[in-house]
């Protein structure tokens, strides 16, 4: 009787570590796709206006069939009191990079904004 009763306990037991267990791999898991989406957001964004031309509107598109990305670029207007932005011979535009992956129930989405500033053609 008390190795039966032992042996619950060591059933019990091993369930709860192998769940903690299960449970630290899968949160392994999702911070190693949270870093790979962000490092491709992060390349993206490098990308745009040197590679990718800097124009108004969005590209979309896939990496690895997992992550699917767009850049959404726009004209940034600039408008202090007492700053005339016409004497100036550059634009800013606003980028937007969006990475999103996973199912329709466990979506998961990376955003990273920020402004560019390009020379004007005279």
């Amino acid at each position: 009787m008390e190795i039966l009763i032992a042996f619950s306990i060591l059933a019990v037991s091993l369930s709860i570590l192998l769940n903690i267990f299960s449970l630290g791999v899968n949160s392994a898991g999702v911070a190693e796709d949270y870093n790979a989406a962000v490092q491709l957001a992060e390349s993206l964004m490098a990308k745009t206006g040197v590679e990718m031309p800097l124009q108004v509107g969005e590209t979309v598109g896939d990496d690895q069939g997992k992550y699917h990305w767009q850049v959404a670029v726009q004209t940034f207007q600039f408008n202090p009191d007492q700053f005339d932005t016409s004497t100036l011979n550059t634009s800013l535009f606003k980028v937007r990079v969006t990475v999103n992956w996973g199912d329709e129930q466990r979506s998961r989405e990376v955003k990273l904004v920020t402004l560019k500033l390009v020379n004007k053609v005279l």
